[in-house]
């Protein structure tokens, strides 16, 4: 079982930036593909951006294209997603998760960081 701990969340105004990590409990050698998903009170879980570990080739939603960046640092384990000009749209937990490498889908989730953005 793979660890997933996010970090990063908190609140912020509108047109501010937070930057959130993803720190997973062992090395990368397995890692397929990350992602960032949110999920807003009465909403379903939307994805919002994906990194392919061993590529480096990068997906974003169009609701956070230019504004929002994910990248990795295999030394630390750790994703990231940078999220600049944020909106009051922006408002969730985010969460943080794995796909290793064979397994059909993402198959590990972290327990997720709240993001506040006020008006």
């Amino acid at each position: 079982q793979v660890q997933l701990v996010e970090s990063g969340g908190g609140l912020v105004e509108a047109g501010g930036s937070l930057r959130l990590s993803c720190a997973a409990s062992e090395r990368t050698f397995r890692f397929h593909t990350m992602g960032w998903f949110r999920q807003a009170p009465g909403k379903e879980r939307e994805f919002v951006a994906a990194i392919r570990w061993t590529a480096g080739s990068t997906y974003y939603a169009d609701s956070v294209k230019g504004r929002f960046t994910i990248s990795r640092d295999n030394a630390k384990n750790t994703v990231y997603l940078q999220m600049n000009s944020l909106k009051p749209g922006d408002t969730a937990v985010y969460y943080c998760a794995l796909r290793t490498i064979i397994a059909p889908d993402y198959n590990y989730w972290g327990q997720g960081t709240q993001v506040t953005v006020s008006s």
